[in-house]
């Protein structure tokens, strides 16, 4: 049972609107009438749900581990007179307006409650909220509001990525740390780990290996060993298998998801639930066959990996991912944030703090060792002697670790490996997608378009 939604339940409805900036969240009559601010909280959880499917299909179908088979979708490969301008109604504007309500109503939140745990929650979410719109689309607009006007639109227009994360991401994120929970939670809630996690991957992705180092560190060392059965603890779980799956929802690797049930519609698929499992399973003709045989080439690098069976099949053919189950998908949580993510990305922190020489690489990519093992592999260790040589390790592990979770084409494109990994020059123009023609329209273009899409 997906509890923040059905505590949700159907207060929810489309709010009229003429832009994505300016809504009221849906379940608000007026914030100055309100005293509980559960229900307003719960639907900056919920907007998270219209995101996951473009945020799977940009971090997979826009790198080199998927692909689309059908026309304009093929598009997701094509670096040179790109349009994927084509795809605005079907991915970006469904991405772009679920994350600004979120924000919206964890503004609400932020502005008008009391209750320090529910502005926590709050300043997490719209981090995330503003964490992936940057990723996605560069310099974005800023509402800090909790009911923005029309005469509010001049503000709006895009602010440079640098001081999104600097003036929003990082003080909410901070902020957020400081108040919540350092006790698991079972239900979904953020907490204290949550935030200091998704920090130090904010700092990854800006290059600052300085200030994530110990943020990526308290998340790591405070967690139990593997396997622990300590409910108030993250822990690695002892095979990848157990950490997918409805089932295995909300289990002790999961630092923060998604919350998907089948009884809840996403604004992204209109009249079903959440269904980004189907674009790895090639149930989508766009897609019939998803699998990029440069993921297949990686795995088959690494004799006896498990990860390969969870994340790869032949079905006829095509190659698939079976990672995600047609029996299981509607009702499969979106994993934000997970332990296996922290640690590989505090390997890397370490390696370009303090491996400059490459007397600590073995230690380094020991950090890794159980990963390794539960995935039938063996240590790192020693396989890597440079700096270097141990950042191109770690990427590579982050690759056959995270496969179809939405991280592949961020994690090149923090990492400048974008050419080199896709095998073709590509200009940095091309490293974010189109902002949605319909918010540019909205307002009165004020908001302008990404290079590449003009």
């Amino acid at each position: 049972m997906k509890r923040i939604y059905i505590l949700l339940g159907l207060v929810l409805f489309t709010a009229a609107c003429t832009s994505d900036l300016d809504q009221t969240p849906p379940n608000i009559a007026n914030s100055a009438s309100i005293t509980d601010f559960k229900g307003v909280l719960n639907a900056a959880y919920f907007y998270q749900l219209s995101s996951v499917t473009p945020m799977a299909v940009m971090g997979d179908f826009r790198a080199d581990n998927a692909k689309m088979v059908e026309s304009p979708y093929t598009e997701f490969d094509v670096f040179t007179g790109n349009n994927l301008t084509q795809m605005n109604e079907q991915f970006f504007r469904p991405f772009y307006a679920a994350l600004y309500k979120s924000i919206l109503s964890a503004n609400n939140v932020i502005l008008n409650s009391t209750n320090a745990t529910q502005v926590g929650e709050a300043k997490f979410l719209r981090a995330l909220s503003y964490f992936k719109l940057v990723r996605v689309f560069g310099d974005v607009p800023v509402n800090l509001k909790a009911l923005p006007l029309i005469s509010d639109y001049p503000s709006f227009v895009r602010q440079p990525a640098a001081d999104v994360y600097n003036n929003v991401i990082i003080p909410d994120l901070i902020a957020a740390k400081t108040v919540l929970s350092a006790t698991r939670s079972t239900t979904g809630r953020v907490t204290k780990y949550a935030a200091q996690g998704l920090l130090g991957k904010v700092y990854m992705q800006m290059g600052n290996f300085i200030l994530a180092e110990p943020e990526l560190a308290a998340v790591v060392n405070a967690a139990g060993s593997p396997g622990s059965i300590d409910v108030t603890k993250f822990a690695l779980k002892t095979t990848y298998a157990s950490v997918f799956g409805s089932t295995n929802d909300l289990n002790s690797e999961i630092l923060f998801a998604t919350q998907i049930s089948s009884s809840i519609k996403d604004e992204y698929a209109a009249v079903s639930a959440s269904n980004f499992w189907t674009w790895y399973l090639g149930v989508d003709t766009k897609s019939i066959s998803p699998v990029d045989p440069s993921l297949v080439t990686a795995y088959n690098a690494n004799p006896g990996d498990l990860r390969k069976t969870w994340n790869i099949q032949v079905s006829g053919a095509n190659t698939i991912s079976p990672k995600y189950t047609k029996a299981d998908g509607a009702n499969q949580d979106w994993i934000e944030l997970r332990l296996a993510d922290i640690i590989l990305l505090y390997a890397e922190a370490l390696n370009e703090n303090t491996n400059a020489s490459g007397t600590n690489s073995a230690s380094i990519l020991s950090k890794l060792d159980y990963i390794r093992s539960r995935a039938g592999l063996a240590s790192l260790s020693g396989t890597a002697t440079t700096q270097a040589a141990v950042r191109t390790a770690i990427l590579k592990e982050r690759r056959l670790e995270l496969a179809f979770e939405g991280q592949r084409w961020f994690d090149l494109v923090r990492t400048n490996t974008v050419s080199a990994e896709m095998g073709t020059s590509i200009a940095s123009k091309y490293y974010v997608f189109p902002i949605p023609i319909s918010e540019i329209t909205a307002s009165g273009n004020i908001i302008t378009q990404n290079e590449a899409y003009k």
